[in-house]
């Protein structure tokens, strides 16, 4: 096979410039054709014909650029079509041209492309390895519904790596998670002598950024199970009764997957007090999700942990909070300073840095969140990167610049503890919130 010519070069250009330019790519596949280029032509007329399925000019080279037969489109009409020779490993008759007069034994001018003799399920064989399928679909439903019989609707995540020793610091959030949790399935025989239930409900809550989520990813796999995160676009449906059905399928999920642990996100969102909203279907959404923590059967949770994040627990419709369900709440605050030292080795471990010292930088940083703190060292790198920009000259990232983003970024928590300071003294009833009572004193914000 000779080299390909500059003007086949050149269209080759061209049709990269403009790949949905089918004319185009139809003149480079018929110049591939007559220099005898046949898998490279059959190739782009692929290509063509997947833009344009229904062009008749695409099609009939495909015909020729099969049977090889290097003759130019426009004088096909004109010349006669003599009987194509067999192709090897091909069944006869597989790549058949248009139908043929035995009278003028030449194809008639108004023959369609696509004759009864053509086999375009042989030619579709013929081409798959070189143009991929371009649409995956999926199975529909015997009803037609379109969700895929047999798989779920949920991404459940397998037992991940993330453990608790991978949470810095916050060494009380992880006593009360080892209370709540791990211990009753550490120690099967204790469990079944004191009666204690794999079920179990737990609410996180505390200001943004602090880490809830990385938490309860870190439950799910200090118990090796599944975990199944939920957000409020996950439930809500505009269309009345679907909310409710999604509700009841994703903890059908969780049960199936067992253990399994279950979190729901932005849990005000999604079991706000039914007393504040004039939706019926948001009312049913939390009734439905009150009837699935409760289980239908005695023992229908078995296995499925439910943790709940928030950031206004005092939002939350306290049927959820009742003893059963979500009875059990753990304030996640700030990280503390082996946490924020954890976090800062984290986010500075792959940038050039010098002469950094965290113990000082964790003393600057009191107060931030996790969320803050990542920010701090996306400023430094942000700065140092400037500087070396306009000097010409790179340098590393140092003391002075994590600092001086320390300095600049406020704590992103400060506006949250000024909301909760009025739960905390006018709404703490039965005790609900005394240790955010306790953290408040503390820090003197009470």
């Amino acid at each position: 096979m000779s080299a390909e010519s500059p003007l086949i070069q050149s269209m080759r250009k061209a049709v990269a410039a403009a790949p949905d330019d089918v004319p185009l790519r139809l003149h480079l596949a018929e110049l591939l054709l007559s220099a005898g280029h046949g898998d490279a032509a059959v190739g782009e007329v692929s290509v063509a014909l997947q833009h344009a399925p229904g062009d008749a000019q695409a099609r009939e080279l495909m015909v020729r650029a099969l049977a090889g037969t290097p003759t130019n489109i426009s004088d096909e009409a004109a010349l006669p079509s003599p009987p194509q020779p067999p192709v090897p490993g091909r069944p006869p008759n597989s790549v058949a041209g248009p139908p043929q007069d035995p009278a003028a034994g030449q194809a008639p001018a108004s023959a369609p492309a696509s004759g009864p003799g053509f086999n375009w399920k042989a030619a579709e064989d013929q081409v798959g390895d070189v143009v991929p399928p371009r649409f995956v679909e999926a199975p529909l439903t015997v009803d037609g519904s379109g969700d895929p019989e047999g798989v779920a609707a949920w991404d459940v995540e397998r037992p991940g790596a993330v453990r608790l020793a991978d949470v810095g610091g916050m060494q009380e959030v992880k006593e009360r998670l080892e209370a709540a949790f791990l211990a009753p399935l550490r120690n099967p025989e204790l469990r079944r002598l004191y009666g204690k239930s794999l079920r179990g409900g737990l609410l996180l809550y505390g200001p943004p950024g602090c880490g809830k989520t990385f938490i309860a990813r870190a439950v799910a796999g200090e118990l090796g199970a599944n975990f199944l995160s939920v957000s409020v676009n996950d439930v809500l449906d505009m269309w009345m009764g679907n909310s409710e059905r999604n509700m009841h399928e994703l903890f059908q999920t969780a049960r199936r997957q067992a253990p399994c642990v279950v979190f729901l996100d932005e849990l005000d969102a999604l079991g706000g007090k039914r007393s504040r909203t004039q939706s019926a279907g948001m009312r049913n959404t939390v009734n439905q999700l009150l009837t699935e923590l409760d289980g239908v059967e005695a023992e229908a949770n078995e296995g499925v942990f439910v943790l709940a994040a928030t950031n206004v627990p005092w939002d939350v419709d306290i049927a959820l909070r009742r003893p059963g369900r979500l009875d059990r709440t753990l304030l996640v605050l700030p990280p503390d300073g082996p946490a924020r030292e954890a976090i800062l080795r984290y986010h500075l471990r792959e940038r050039p840095i010098e002469n950094v010292d965290l113990g000082k930088l964790v003393k600057a940083t009191d107060g931030l969140s996790g969320a803050d703190l990542a920010h701090v060292c996306e400023a430094a790198a942000e700065q140092a990167l400037l500087d070396s920009a306009r000097t010409g000259t790179v340098r590393l990232i140092g003391m002075k610049d994590l600092l001086a983003a320390a300095g600049q970024i406020g704590p992103s928590t400060e506006p949250w503890f000024a909301s909760a300071r009025n739960v905390a003294m006018y709404a703490n009833d039965g005790g609900m919130y005394d240790d955010l009572v306790a953290y408040l004193k503390k820090k003197r914000k009470l």
